[in-house]
C-alpha cells in the first residue's frame, strides 16, 4: 500500500500530535466510547495483551485524543490504548480533548489506520464506502482525498458486493485481496462460494484460483453450446418464419413448464409498426 496520502487527509495529521501546550486530563474509562467511524472491526487480541503489559510497566505514555460529546467523550485516536487499559482494569487514562466535526472524525479514523496499514481489505472497503456516503464523494474525489488511484478505490468497493460467506473469509484473512478480486468477477454466487471453499481447502494461490475460474468458464460455455445445439428444429423453423413475417429478430425460448417469444424493435417507429401487425392478427 502506498505511503502517499491525499492532501485532504494529510492536513489532519498534525491535529493528532500532542503539543507541549496541550492540557492533558485524566478521564474515567466509563466516560469513553469508541469512535463510531472506526473502520477497524477486528483487533488483534495478542497485540492488545502485549500493549496492556507495556502499560502495566510504564503507564499510558501517549495520551489518547478525544472529543466531547453529549454523554462523555468519544475516542478520536487511541482505541488500542483504551482497550488495553480496560484489560488491565484501569479506572482512568490521560487524554487531550479536541474539537472535531463528524467529517473530521471519520477522516481521522481512516487515516490513522491507513498509516498503520493494518486494516483488512474488507474493513478498508467499508471505510471507503462510508467516506463516500457521509461526505457525498465520487470515487474520483475520494481517490484524490486519500491519494490512491480510482481503480484502487473501485477494486476495494467491489468487495462489498461479495456474498457474506466470502466476505467473512476476507475479514478473517483466510482469503487475500487477490483471491477476493478474482472471485468478484463471478456472477453466480453458488459457484463463487464453491470456488472459495476449494481455494481455502486446497490452499490455492491467486494464480491457481484464476486458472480454476477459467476452467469453470470454459465448461460453462461448452454447456451453453450443447444447449443451443439441442434446440428443437421445429422452433428454429418457426423463428425463421416469424423473422420473415415481422422483418426483425425473433427468438423463441422454451422450457418444460413455459416458453416465451422475444420480438426485437429498434426505435419508436419500429415498435408502432410491430404493434400494428400484431393487432391485425
Amino acid at each position: 500500500m502506498s505511503k502517499r496520502l491525499g492532501r485532504g487527509l494529510d492536513a489532519l495529521i498534525p491535529s493528532l500530535a500532542v503539543q507541549e501546550d496541550d492540557r492533558v486530563i485524566e478521564i474515567a474509562l466509563q466516560q469513553l466510547r469508541p469512535n463510531p467511524y472506526q473502520p477497524r472491526k477486528h483487533f488483534d487480541d495478542q497485540a492488545i495483551q502485549e500493549l496492556a503489559e507495556s502499560i502495566r510497566q510504564h503507564g499510558v505514555i501517549q495520551p489518547i485524543i478525544v472529543r466531547s460529546v453529549l454523554k462523555g467523550y468519544e475516542i478520536i485516536a487511541g482505541e488500542r490504548r483504551f482497550r488495553a487499559s480496560q484489560l488491565l482494569g484501569l479506572e482512568k487514562v490521560p487524554a487531550v480533548v479536541r474539537a472535531f466535526s463528524d467529517e473530521q472524525t471519520m477522516e481521522i479514523a481512516l487515516i490513522e489506520n491507513l498509516q498503520r496499514e493494518n486494516l483488512n481489505a474488507l474493513e478498508l472497503a467499508q471505510a471507503y464506502h462510508n467516506l463516500m456516503e457521509q461526505l457525498s464523494l465520487t470515487q474520483e474525489e475520494l481517490s484524490v482525498k486519500v491519494g490512491k488511484s480510482r481503480s484502487h478505490i473501485a477494486n476495494f468497493l467491489r468487495l462489498l458486493q461479495l456474498p457474506d460467506e466470502v466476505k467473512e473469509h476476507v475479514s478473517r484473512g483466510t482469503l487475500t485481496m487477490g483471491h477476493a478480486r478474482a472471485l468478484a468477477g463471478i456472477k453466480d454466487a453458488v459457484k463463487m462460494i464453491q470456488l472459495t471453499k476449494s481455494s481455502i481447502s486446497n490452499e490455492w494461490s491467486v494464480r491457481q484460483l484464476e486458472e480454476a475460474i477459467q476452467v469453470m468458464n470454459r465448461k460453462g460455455k461448452a454447456q451453453d453450446k450443447k444447449k443451443m445445439a439441442a434446440k428443437d428444429p421445429y422452433l428454429d423453423e418457426l423463428e425463421d418464419t416469424l423473422r420473415e413475417r415481422f422483418r426483425t429478430t425473433v427468438k423463441i425460448k422454451a422450457s418444460k413448464s413455459k416458453g416465451k417469444i422475444e420480438i426485437s424493435y429498434y426505435n419508436q417507429q419500429d415498435l408502432e409498426r410491430l404493434l400494428e401487425m400484431l393487432n391485425a392478427l
